[in-house]
């Protein structure tokens, strides 16, 4: 009879380890589909952000080319309207909103002469480089209100292997009033927004090296 009894009480062990088994692994499975459900949303969110700054269109070299004159432009015509008495600060922050892609992502800028904050990674930033007035950036005497009178860009080369990005490196001149020409490196990456417009996402500058200056 103890046998039975124990028989029986071994059974039923089984059977409850069996429902605690099958019950934990319905819940597993839930989590997993709910998890599963979630990244798919997480994922389906993201390319509809991404359908909505940005264009599905390959860039072209050409576009690219047509950017670094319009860079160039803008910079040339900040400085004319600081020299003109106009509204210089308002139109660097247009400059930057039409060719840089603050709002767009992260920016990766590192200026041509900046030392103490070599990185700017903030549309305030940027715009302290261009045209100083920032006591956040003391160093800052306003780069583009020197001013300029032509940015000339010479391309070493450009590469747009992964279609959405492009890269461009090389030498551009920038003209000063005097006529005296000051060469700088630089390295641009463009992505293209969703009016279909070059955006600036990574820059680069620097003044070539000098080895009597070491």
């Amino acid at each position: 009879m103890k046998n039975v009894k124990a028989t029986r009480s071994k059974i039923t062990a089984a059977i409850a380890s069996i429902l605690l088994a099958s019950a934990c692994s319905a819940a597993a499975d839930t989590q997993s589909t709910q998890s599963g459900a979630q990244a798919k949303a997480s994922l389906t969110a993201e390319a509809l952000d991404n359908s909505l700054l940005y264009s599905n269109t390959c860039i072209t070299e050409r576009e690219v080319i047509a950017a670094q004159k319009m860079w160039g432009n803008g910079i040339v015509r900040i400085g004319s309207v600081f020299t003109n008495g106009g509204d210089y600060s308002d139109e660097a922050a247009d400059f930057i909103q039409d060719m840089y892609g603050y709002d767009l992502s992260s920016v990766l800028f590192k200026p041509t002469l900046a030392a103490d904050d070599q990185f700017r990674s903030s549309f305030d930033a940027a715009l302290s480089y261009f045209v100083g007035g920032n006591d956040a950036y003391d160093e800052d005497k306003g780069f583009a209100i020197k001013p300029y009178t032509n940015v000339k860009f010479d391309n070493v080369g450009i590469i747009n292997n992964s279609c959405k990005m492009a890269v461009a490196m090389g030498n551009y001149f920038f003209t000063d009033t005097n006529g005296g020409e000051t060469k700088v490196e630089y390295t641009f990456a463009y992505v293209k927004d969703s009016d279909g417009n070059l955006r600036i996402v990574a820059h680069q500058s620097s003044l070539p090296y000098n080895p009597t200056a070491s």
